[in-house]
């Protein structure tokens, strides 16, 4: 988030816009309605947002996945950038407040063997 925030607050005082927001990281949560809104609901609505970079850990994803949104479309919800590797697989946010930090197996996890 920028540092000056003021501009940012909502009409109702209570929260900052998604304007604001340049990076969001998601760590799945367990049980299948948590796992749809964090992978479906989460994904296109920050790309209409058009917040540039989702970055989404899953340790529910076959053997653990780590997936880099870009280049939001927010007419489409949708984002043109989609990186994903499985854990152990070394990925570099491209973009934004964090670019250059890589999520490495020392963050994830091996990847561990398909189900």
């Amino acid at each position: 988030m920028p540092r000056d925030t003021e501009r940012y607050v909502t009409a109702d005082e209570v929260g900052i816009s998604a304007a604001a927001v340049r990076l969001v990281v998601e760590v799945v949560s367990p049980g299948k309605r948590d796992q749809d809104r964090d992978r479906e609901m989460k994904l296109r609505e920050y790309a209409r947002a058009s917040i540039p970079v989702y970055v989404i850990i899953d340790d529910y994803d076959d053997q653990g996945t780590v997936t880099v949104l870009t280049e939001p479309r927010p007419e489409k919800a949708d984002w043109v950038g989609v990186h994903r590797v499985p854990y152990g697989t070394e990925v570099t946010i491209p973009e934004g407040p964090a670019k250059g930090f890589a999520i490495t197996e020392a963050i994830t996890g091996p990847a561990r063997p398909r189900k």
